[in-house]
Protein backbone atom coordinates (compact mmCIF):
# COMPACT_ATOMS: atom_id res chain seq x y z
CA UNK A 1 0.00 0.00 0.00
CA UNK A 2 1.31 3.50 -0.81
CA UNK A 3 2.14 5.86 2.05
CA UNK A 4 -0.45 8.63 2.42
CA UNK A 5 0.52 10.22 5.73
CA UNK A 6 3.49 10.94 7.98
CA UNK A 7 3.32 11.59 11.72
CA UNK A 8 6.28 13.13 13.55
CA UNK A 9 7.13 13.21 17.21
CA UNK A 10 8.28 16.70 18.21
CA UNK A 11 10.85 16.75 21.03
CA UNK A 12 14.10 15.21 19.85
CA UNK A 13 12.69 14.28 16.45
CA UNK A 14 11.76 17.47 14.61
CA UNK A 15 14.06 19.51 16.86
CA UNK A 16 16.63 18.39 19.40
CA UNK A 17 14.91 20.06 22.33
CA UNK A 18 15.75 17.11 24.57
CA UNK A 19 19.42 18.10 24.71
CA UNK A 20 18.48 21.51 26.09
CA UNK A 21 16.04 20.06 28.60
CA UNK A 22 18.59 17.50 29.78
CA UNK A 23 21.28 20.17 30.14
CA UNK A 24 18.94 22.35 32.21
CA UNK A 25 18.16 19.47 34.55
CA UNK A 26 21.82 18.52 34.85
CA UNK A 27 22.55 22.09 35.89
CA UNK A 28 19.79 21.97 38.53
CA UNK A 29 21.14 18.72 39.99
CA UNK A 30 24.72 20.04 40.05
CA UNK A 31 23.56 23.22 41.76
CA UNK A 32 22.27 20.96 44.53
CA UNK A 33 25.53 19.03 44.82
CA UNK A 34 24.64 15.90 42.88
CA UNK A 35 24.58 14.43 39.37
CA UNK A 36 21.54 13.40 37.36
CA UNK A 37 21.84 9.66 36.56
CA UNK A 38 21.30 9.21 32.81
CA UNK A 39 19.48 5.91 33.31
CA UNK A 40 16.81 7.81 35.25
CA UNK A 41 16.52 10.26 32.36
CA UNK A 42 16.23 7.50 29.78
CA UNK A 43 13.45 5.86 31.82
CA UNK A 44 11.13 8.84 31.30
CA UNK A 45 12.31 10.42 28.06
CA UNK A 46 9.50 10.71 25.52
CA UNK A 47 6.75 10.58 28.16
CA UNK A 48 4.83 13.14 30.23
CA UNK A 49 6.57 12.14 33.44
CA UNK A 50 9.91 13.91 33.03
CA UNK A 51 9.37 16.91 35.31
CA UNK A 52 7.73 15.11 38.29
CA UNK A 53 10.26 12.28 38.01
CA UNK A 54 13.17 14.72 38.04
CA UNK A 55 11.85 16.62 41.05
CA UNK A 56 11.20 13.35 42.92
CA UNK A 57 14.74 12.18 42.18
CA UNK A 58 16.24 15.53 43.15
CA UNK A 59 14.34 15.44 46.45
CA UNK A 60 16.05 12.13 47.29
CA UNK A 61 19.45 13.83 47.04
CA UNK A 62 18.47 17.30 48.27
CA UNK A 63 15.76 17.01 50.94
CA UNK A 64 13.65 20.13 51.30
CA UNK A 65 13.98 21.17 47.67
CA UNK A 66 11.10 23.41 46.59
CA UNK A 67 9.74 22.37 43.15
CA UNK A 68 7.49 25.44 42.93
CA UNK A 69 10.50 27.73 43.25
CA UNK A 70 12.70 25.73 40.88
CA UNK A 71 10.14 25.12 38.13
CA UNK A 72 10.15 28.66 36.62
CA UNK A 73 13.95 28.86 36.90
CA UNK A 74 14.39 25.56 35.08
CA UNK A 75 11.84 26.52 32.44
CA UNK A 76 13.56 29.84 31.80
CA UNK A 77 16.91 28.09 31.40
CA UNK A 78 15.44 25.65 28.86
CA UNK A 79 14.03 28.52 26.80
CA UNK A 80 17.38 30.31 26.95
CA UNK A 81 19.14 27.21 25.60
CA UNK A 82 16.53 26.81 22.84
CA UNK A 83 16.66 30.38 21.51
CA UNK A 84 19.02 29.54 18.66
CA UNK A 85 17.88 25.96 18.06
CA UNK A 86 16.63 25.09 14.58
CA UNK A 87 15.01 21.93 13.17
CA UNK A 88 17.17 18.82 13.03
CA UNK A 89 19.28 18.48 9.90
CA UNK A 90 17.22 17.15 7.01
CA UNK A 91 13.82 17.83 8.58
CA UNK A 92 13.11 20.71 6.19
CA UNK A 93 13.85 18.51 3.17
CA UNK A 94 11.55 15.77 4.47
CA UNK A 95 8.69 18.20 5.06
CA UNK A 96 9.10 19.88 1.68
CA UNK A 97 9.29 16.53 -0.11
CA UNK A 98 6.17 15.34 1.72
CA UNK A 99 4.31 18.51 0.69
CA UNK A 100 5.35 18.03 -2.95
CA UNK A 101 4.01 14.48 -2.86
CA UNK A 102 0.71 15.52 -1.32
CA UNK A 103 1.19 13.55 1.87
CA UNK A 104 -0.80 14.43 4.97
CA UNK A 105 1.32 15.48 7.93
CA UNK A 106 0.79 15.58 11.69
CA UNK A 107 2.73 16.04 14.89
CA UNK A 108 2.06 13.64 17.77
CA UNK A 109 3.81 14.78 20.95
CA UNK A 110 3.48 13.88 24.62
CA UNK A 111 4.35 17.49 25.43
CA UNK A 112 1.67 20.15 25.84
CA UNK A 113 0.28 22.30 23.05
CA UNK A 114 1.61 25.34 24.91
CA UNK A 115 5.12 23.91 24.41
CA UNK A 116 4.84 22.37 20.95
CA UNK A 117 2.89 24.96 18.95
CA UNK A 118 5.06 28.01 19.72
CA UNK A 119 8.17 26.00 18.88
CA UNK A 120 6.71 24.86 15.56
CA UNK A 121 6.01 28.51 14.73
CA UNK A 122 9.44 29.67 15.85
CA UNK A 123 11.12 26.94 13.79
CA UNK A 124 9.13 28.02 10.74
CA UNK A 125 7.58 24.60 10.13
CA UNK A 126 4.08 24.92 11.61
CA UNK A 127 2.51 25.46 8.19
CA UNK A 128 3.48 22.01 6.98
CA UNK A 129 1.21 20.18 9.42
CA UNK A 130 -2.45 19.37 8.97
CA UNK A 131 -2.85 18.46 12.65
CA UNK A 132 -0.92 18.79 15.92
CA UNK A 133 -1.83 16.32 18.66
CA UNK A 134 -0.42 16.92 22.15
CA UNK A 135 -0.24 15.30 25.55
CA UNK A 136 -2.46 17.79 27.32
CA UNK A 137 -5.42 16.46 25.33
CA UNK A 138 -4.41 12.82 24.83
CA UNK A 139 -2.76 10.00 26.77
CA UNK A 140 1.01 10.33 26.58
CA UNK A 141 3.33 7.80 25.00
CA UNK A 142 3.98 4.88 25.28
CA UNK A 143 0.16 4.74 25.16
CA UNK A 144 -0.93 4.70 21.47
CA UNK A 145 -3.65 7.34 21.97
CA UNK A 146 -1.69 10.19 20.33
CA UNK A 147 -1.09 8.15 17.21
CA UNK A 148 -4.69 6.96 17.04
CA UNK A 149 -5.79 10.58 17.36
CA UNK A 150 -3.38 11.59 14.59
CA UNK A 151 -4.80 8.93 12.26
CA UNK A 152 -8.32 10.16 12.98
CA UNK A 153 -7.34 13.80 12.40
CA UNK A 154 -5.67 12.97 9.09
CA UNK A 155 -8.38 10.49 8.08
CA UNK A 156 -5.62 8.01 7.37
CA UNK A 157 -5.25 4.29 8.01
CA UNK A 158 -2.40 2.90 10.10
CA UNK A 159 -1.09 0.70 7.27
CA UNK A 160 -0.61 3.76 5.02
CA UNK A 161 1.06 5.95 7.64
CA UNK A 162 4.67 6.23 8.83
CA UNK A 163 5.68 7.53 12.24
CA UNK A 164 9.03 9.17 13.02
CA UNK A 165 10.36 8.87 16.56
CA UNK A 166 13.54 9.37 18.55
CA UNK A 167 12.78 7.33 21.69
CA UNK A 168 11.82 3.71 22.42
CA UNK A 169 8.71 4.95 24.27
CA UNK A 170 7.61 6.73 21.10
CA UNK A 171 8.31 3.69 18.94
CA UNK A 172 6.21 1.57 21.30
CA UNK A 173 3.30 4.01 20.96
CA UNK A 174 3.49 4.09 17.16
CA UNK A 175 3.71 0.32 16.81
CA UNK A 176 0.84 -0.18 19.26
CA UNK A 177 -1.28 2.01 16.98
CA UNK A 178 -0.31 -0.13 13.99
CA UNK A 179 1.95 2.35 12.20
CA UNK A 180 5.22 1.66 10.47
CA UNK A 181 7.84 3.41 12.59
CA UNK A 182 11.13 4.97 11.56
CA UNK A 183 13.44 5.73 14.48
CA UNK A 184 15.74 8.71 14.02
CA UNK A 185 17.67 8.84 17.31
CA UNK A 186 19.52 11.97 18.37
CA UNK A 187 22.71 12.43 20.38
CA UNK A 188 20.83 11.83 23.64
CA UNK A 189 18.95 8.68 22.57
CA UNK A 190 21.27 7.02 20.03
CA UNK A 191 22.51 4.46 22.58
CA UNK A 192 19.01 3.18 23.41
CA UNK A 193 17.36 0.02 22.08
CA UNK A 194 15.29 0.62 18.94
CA UNK A 195 14.65 -3.05 18.17
CA UNK A 196 10.90 -2.41 17.82
CA UNK A 197 11.37 0.11 14.99
CA UNK A 198 10.88 -0.95 11.38
CA UNK A 199 13.76 1.26 10.20
CA UNK A 200 16.50 3.07 12.13
CA UNK A 201 18.21 6.06 10.53
CA UNK A 202 21.16 7.90 12.09
CA UNK A 203 19.69 11.18 10.78
CA UNK A 204 17.15 12.57 8.34
CA UNK A 205 20.03 13.31 5.99
CA UNK A 206 21.03 9.64 5.84
CA UNK A 207 18.19 8.74 3.45
CA UNK A 208 15.92 11.10 1.48
CA UNK A 209 12.19 10.68 1.97
CA UNK A 210 11.75 9.42 -1.62
CA UNK A 211 14.24 6.63 -0.99
CA UNK A 212 12.61 5.73 2.33
CA UNK A 213 9.15 5.51 0.76
CA UNK A 214 10.40 3.30 -2.07
CA UNK A 215 12.31 0.88 0.19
Amino acid sequence: MPTRALVFDFDGTLADTESAVLQAWQEVFRAHGTELPLDAWYAVIGTQHTTPAMFALLAEHAPGVDPDALRPVTKARVHELLETLGPRDGVGSYLESAREQGLKLAVASSSSGAWVNPHLERLGIAGYFDAVLTGDLHQAKPDPDLYLAALAALRAQAHETIAFEDTPHGVTAAKAAGLTCVAVPNAITESLDFGQADVVLPSFTAKPLDALLSR
